[in-house]
């Protein structure tokens, strides 16, 4: 068994939406490689900055990409494996590559509450809050406004048909 750790810069941009992990940035690998009968088992836990724009309010954001993975790179036995050892190497890259795209967001946000643009003006409503309107209700759910949900008996009206059963 062996552990390193080391830095490498990304050969490539992973992932191509709104953020992505930038050719060139460095990521940060914790590798374990053990050798099982089967060939080397691979754990790593991987870290990187993906970098970007608010899917909302489309200013620059860093966001820290954390991916762990484990897999088995056989040695050649004639079976079909997604990963094998070749010349008594294992390449990491493409599980990397996999990991941290998978783990990047579909709609990246600066934070859990931005208020986004104001449509109107164009505007960041976080740096702008008077532009900030109440939403109102819309019109078609009115007929629902006075409905409330009643009491759950359930559990009450199980256990009475369970004893009418008995």
């Amino acid at each position: 068994m062996r552990e390193q750790r080391f830095d490498v810069p990304a050969p490539e941009q992973y992932g191509e939406g709104l953020v992505g992990v930038r050719e060139g940035s460095e990521i940060e690998i914790d590798l374990r490689l053990e050798s099982v009968h089967e060939g080397v088992l691979v754990t790593a836990d991987v870290d990187a900055t993906a970098e970007g724009e608010c899917g909302r309010c489309l200013i620059d954001i860093a966001l820290p990409v954390r991916v762990e993975f484990q897999e088995l790179f056989a040695y050649h036995t004639g079976e079909a494996f997604e990963y094998e050892v070749q010349d008594d190497h294992v390449d990491l890259e493409p599980l990397i590559r996999d990991a941290a795209v998978l783990a990047l967001p579909f709609q990246p946000v600066c934070r859990p509450d931005c208020p986004g643009l104001d449509p109107e003006t164009g505007l960041r409503l976080a740096d702008h809050p008077e532009l900030v309107t109440r939403a109102e209700n819309d019109p078609r759910w009115a007929a629902l406004a006075g409905f409330r949900a009643s009491e759950d008996e359930g559990a009450d009206a199980a256990s009475d048909a369970d004893q009418k059963r008995d």
